[in-house]
């Protein structure tokens, strides 16, 4: 299991792409505040690739908050993956290319 032990963030507010923060949330589970500018039409669809990439990771307590702002589904895989990577200090971790 992956552990976040510190906040961190990955992206930014530009057009396009998502803003990712992840902090501990230690004894509340996973909790995840998204704000989107596309959040009526995808906002089940970023809900899922988030989750899907904390479960990559295995993590079970961390608050996330996502600031979308039209990013593609590859973006927001990379900005949650970046963020959890920070958080959890983990310096071994395969990117996957394609």
């Amino acid at each position: 299991m992956c552990q976040i032990t510190k906040k961190s963030y990955a992206g930014s507010l530009e057009s396009s792409d998502v803003l990712v923060q992840i902090s501990p949330n230690p004894g509340k589970g996973l909790e995840i505040d998204l704000k989107s500018t596309v959040k009526r039409q995808f906002g089940n669809a970023i809900l899922a690739t988030v989750n899907d990439v904390l479960r990559e990771f295995d993590i079970t307590e961390a608050f996330v908050s996502i600031d979308d702002k039209g990013a593609l589904d590859c973006t927001i895989r990379a900005r949650v993956s970046a963020a959890v990577c920070r958080a959890a200090a983990l310096t071994d971790y395969h990117w996957k290319v394609g």
